[in-house]
């Protein structure tokens, strides 16, 4: 690929939130090829969609010939970041950060090569070099250039400053010296000249910045990336409620796949260009066919099975498409006992029943019900189905027929509540 427009090449995908010297950074890029990197603070067992965009971001800069590192915050993780938090992050422990750096290192060779010749993408922790770094040499030699004037006019500090409840502790306030330190020592050794992260990450990168060139008199650049966000403009972070976790161990891969399945039409193209390398003309074009058609949209589909593809493997994309198409059309005869699994693991309410219970107990104990009188006149009303099976008959005891794998059955009210029964 060439490299010489890479910078508006990520506007166009509507990937770039911000750029330090922009005119300056593009003619760089035209001209030699850079090592840039990113930060990942290990404060989880596992990445969630929010690390996507950096990582693809990565991906996507390699591709254009750059050497992509990952810094892993072994030691910043211990700290937590700060920027735009509106409460104290709590403290993590030093054994679940080193067992957490492991299972996100892994996570991440999935997305970049790291066996190619010219730009290979390397992993580094900074615990490596801040685990025996001496504080007083450290505040004489980097504290020096960092002004309390200038840190204390950065809109979280001011938020968290201004109610005494919410304060920022000397040793999140330092998370910034310590960011800007990563740089440097990557400057040093690798020749790094530039940072990417968050569209919060703006402060530290420059700040940076700024240490490079005091120290070195020499240029260096920042590029912050769009944040994702929910409707109501929270970004997808792992704090949320409805975290999309990359393990699945903690998301399913059928559920992960449904995420991107119900993104809404109006962010659906935008996050086309934002997560996947499919062309900007193809997704162009898609948007104005499925604009003339005006029927149910596909592009979410095409997300999801990229994203998913590209996160879980094929294996694991064609069983979340096995699910979603029998419970679309309620043939559940294609399913493994691992697509089961994955129901119960975190995609459909389960109960547990004893084989010989009928329908009626069934009905109040999944939740349909709030009686059994009620659970009576529901599946009365032929709103009952047993495995997409109308059943009329309160009193039904379920069969072996109706137990896949011997302890699955799958009970719906409606169209669309679920429920699956796991049989003792």
């Amino acid at each position: 690929m060439k490299n010489y427009n890479i910078i508006q090449k990520l506007k166009k995908r509507l990937l770039i939130n911000q750029v330090t010297e922009e005119k300056k950074i593009i003619k760089l890029l035209s001209k030699k090829k850079i090592s840039l990197y990113c930060g990942f603070d290990p404060t989880s067992d596992s990445l969630h969609i929010g690390h996507l965009i950096p990582l693809l971001s990565l991906k996507r800069f390699q591709l254009y010939g750059h050497k992509p590192i990952i810094l892993i915050g072994g030691a910043t993780s211990l700290i937590g970041d700060p920027s735009f938090k509106i409460n104290e992050r709590k403290l993590n422990k030093q054994n679940n950060i080193n067992i957490w750096s492991i299972k996100i290192k892994k996570q991440i060779k999935k997305f970049l090569d790291f066996n190619c010749i010219l730009n290979n993408a390397i992993i580094i922790n900074n615990y490596n070099w801040f685990n025996n770094i001496n504080i007083l040499d450290f505040l004489y030699n980097i504290g020096k250039f960092f002004s309390i004037n200038q840190m204390i006019k950065k809109e979280f500090v001011k938020q968290r400053l201004k109610n005494d409840e919410k304060k920022i502790s000397y040793t999140e306030f330092s998370y910034n010296i310590l960011q800007s330190f990563d740089f440097l020592k990557l400057y040093i050794k690798y020749n790094v000249c530039l940072q990417i992260g968050g569209s919060d990450q703006w402060g530290n990168i420059v700040s940076g910045i700024n240490l490079i060139k005091n120290i070195y008199k020499k240029k260096t650049y920042g590029i912050t990336l769009t944040l994702i966000k929910q409707s109501n403009g929270i970004k997808y972070g792992k704090t949320e409620n409805k975290t999309i976790w990359l393990s699945k161990k903690k998301t399913s891969p059928y559920k992960f796949y449904q995420f991107w399945v119900n993104i809404n039409d109006n962010d659906v193209y935008k996050f086309l260009k934002l997560f996947t390398f499919i062309s900007l003309k193809k997704i162009n074009n898609l948007e104005k066919e499925e604009i003339k058609k005006k029927n149910k949209p596909k592009a979410q589909y095409i997300l999801a099975k990229e994203i998913t593809l590209m996160v879980h493997g094929k294996k694991e994309l064609n069983s979340a498409e096995r699910i979603t198409k029998c419970l679309f059309t309620g043939v559940f005869n294609n399913m493994t006992k691992l697509d089961f699994l994955q129901l119960k693991q975190d995609s459909m309410p389960f109960i547990y029943l004893e084989k010989n219970s009928n329908l009626q107990k069934s009905i109040v104990i999944a939740g349909f019900a709030s009686s059994y009188t009620v659970a009576y006149n529901i599946i009365k009303s032929n709103a009952i189905s047993v495995n997409n099976t109308k059943q009329l008959n309160p009193k039904y005891i379920f069969k072996k027929s109706d137990f896949f794998y011997g302890c699955y059955t799958i009970i719906k009210m409606g169209k669309k509540n679920f429920c699956l029964i796991l049989w003792k």
